[in-house]
């Protein structure tokens, strides 16, 4: 068994005030052995990133590191790295000895549902597994999630494990998106799925962060669902129950790579 803390937390624009939340919450998670924080956590989205965005050994990573350190809890988080006028989506793994062990620059920008996250920030182009706590994590952010393709690639690369954190927007039909997607993810990789959002900020008004983080096992059953708020639980990923799903249901080892890693219009040997 594997301690996770969800860490649905609200995000406001200033640094030092996120990190002192992040702070409280490792605190209120115990004996967790790690931690999961939403997308941007080092501050809101909006043009003031560009300002705010701190190299990866700022003050924001540095303070989430010896927090880390502190609680011996490893901690997966989002901040905003500063770039050639953009800023870079990244999330950081840091372990429980508070070293930074791999940070993910966000692949797919949200320029979806009205937004235009390229603007602002620059993608990333490569999908990153890391070590923690005993598993083998994957990091997906918020609108990556859409993207099966990610997903696959984080298993082929020996994810066990996904942690997909977002600040997702509200609107119409975009909570039921957020939980059918998480659920698919974790279904079609029969792989546990630790998903965490902002929680709602009732001081600000661009209606990021919905809340519903959550733990959903490999055969896509959600065990836990944090709802709106803010809310710190801690939970359980059973490793040995996710190599009994994967052996009940083989999905992965049926995959048809003989055809579907061939380049488009290229036939079937034989056909």
């Amino acid at each position: 068994m594997t301690r996770v803390a969800l860490c649905q937390i609200p995000i406001s624009h200033d640094p030092k005030t996120n990190l002192e939340a992040a702070r409280e919450a490792l605190a209120e998670a115990g004996d967790a052995e790690l931690a999961v924080f939403p997308e941007a956590t080092l501050t809101r989205f909006g043009r003031g990133v560009t300002e705010t965005a701190e190299p990866l050994d700022g003050p924001f990573v540095t303070g989430l590191a010896d927090a880390a350190r502190e609680f011996r809890t490893a901690v997966i988080a989002g901040t905003f790295e500063p770039g050639d006028g953009r800023v870079r989506n990244t999330a950081v793994a840091i372990s429980e000895e508070g070293e930074l062990t791999a940070a993910y620059r966000k692949i797919h920008l949200f320029d979806s549902f009205g937004a235009r996250e390229s603007d602002l920030v620059v993608a990333g182009d490569a999908p990153v597994v890391v070590e923690l706590a005993g598993l083998r994590v994957g990091l997906i952010t918020c609108y990556d999630v859409r993207f099966p393709e990610l997903a696959r690639a984080l298993v082929d690369a020996g994810a066990d494990t996904f942690a997909v954190i977002a600040a997702w927007g509200s609107g119409p039909m975009k909570e039921e998106h957020w939980a059918t997607l998480v659920r698919a993810r974790a279904i079609e990789n029969t792989t546990w799925t630790v998903a965490v959002g902002q929680a709602p900020n009732p001081s600000a008004s661009d209606g990021f962060g919905v809340g519903r983080s959550m733990l959903v096992d490999p055969l896509g059953v959600v065990r836990h669902d944090l709802g709106p708020g803010r809310a710190v639980r801690t939970v359980e990923i059973d490793q040995a129950f996710g190599a009994e799903v994967r052996a009940t249901v083989p999905s992965l080892l049926h995959r048809r790579a003989d055809i579907f890693s061939r380049p488009p219009g290229e036939a079937a040997p034989g056909s």
